[in-house]
């Protein structure tokens, strides 16, 4: 049986192979290449971080126990904090499964997010070709935060049809939300039109979501890089420092704003109270 856990792993698997896909139709975006398939510097990048990150995460937690450890604590206490935000958005129906896919998006975001801040990223160009960088953090390439994106949009269809039900989802879009007994039947009929008609604003709306979730993405981290590049070149020193500080709250709220808006967009449809959904 598929669980949602595993969409924490597809998380990582998908938005790291899609994006060296998506790179074939732009063959001369980066002069590196993987198993014939032109790919940027910045997805090559994303692989290595990725991996960085997994022995970061085998490293603190280790063998889990009872009493835990201090790496088992730090990550409990991340976990604990971020479920009970997320519990009044999605509902106690959804938490559960869909936690581990958000807590990926999560640390996947920000530690990506973070890479910058890391010595020579975004700072070293080719000698042969001094536009093009030979190390760039992965979220200032459109195509991996497009990849996340793109996996949200799948994961938010998944668990609405799964967990609200195909009507539930229908009915959030194109239903008359009006009560019949209180409108009276002749205007609740005339409302029906309306609401159709934004249901279909709102199917707009939500086929545009991958576009705003990975513009909003890539545009803050890839202006957070050039502004760190700029500032290091202009005075090496001291100066940039101030920053560094800025970049890493960059970071972290727009990881944070990422996973927080893929919950929002989940728990609109699946954080119904029981009767209601019955009275649907």
């Amino acid at each position: 049986m598929f669980r949602s856990s595993h969409l924490s792993f597809l998380v990582i698997a998908v938005c790291l192979l899609l994006p060296t896909v998506a790179q074939a139709a732009e063959p001369k975006a980066d002069p590196v290449t993987f198993l014939g398939l032109p790919v940027t510097t910045s997805i090559v990048t994303a692989w290595v971080f990725s991996l960085l990150l997994v022995l970061v995460l085998r490293l603190l937690v280790r063998q889990p126990s009872l009493v835990p450890h201090r790496g088992q604590a730090v990550l409990e206490g991340i976990i604990e904090g971020l479920m009970n935000v997320l519990r009044p958005i999605v509902g106690d129906k959804v938490l559960r499964p869909v936690f581990p896919l958000l807590i990926c998006f999560f640390l996947f975001i920000l530690f990506h997010n973070w890479s910058g801040l890391v010595p020579g990223v975004g700072s070293i160009y080719l000698k042969d070709a001094p536009d093009v960088k030979v190390v760039r953090p992965g979220n200032t390439d459109l195509s991996l935060p497009l990849a996340l994106a793109l996996i949200s949009f799948v994961a938010w269809l998944y668990f609405c049809i799964r967990y609200a039900g195909p009507k539930m989802l229908l009915y959030d879009i194109f239903g008359t939300k009006a009560d019949r007994k209180s409108t009276g039947t002749p205007i609740f009929i005339l409302l029906v039109p309306i609401f159709l008609f934004v249901g279909l604003v709102e199917l707009i709306s939500i086929a545009f979501r991958p576009v705003s979730l990975s513009l909003r993405l890539y545009g803050n981290m890839y202006g957070g890089e050039n502004l760190l590049v700029e500032m290091t070149n202009f005075i090496a020193w001291i100066v940039p420092i101030p920053f560094y500080f800025f970049e890493v709250m960059v970071g972290l709220i727009q990881a944070a704003v990422f996973t927080m808006l893929v919950a929002i967009y989940i728990g609109l449809i699946c954080n119904h109270p029981e009767g209601e959904g019955h009275a649907h």
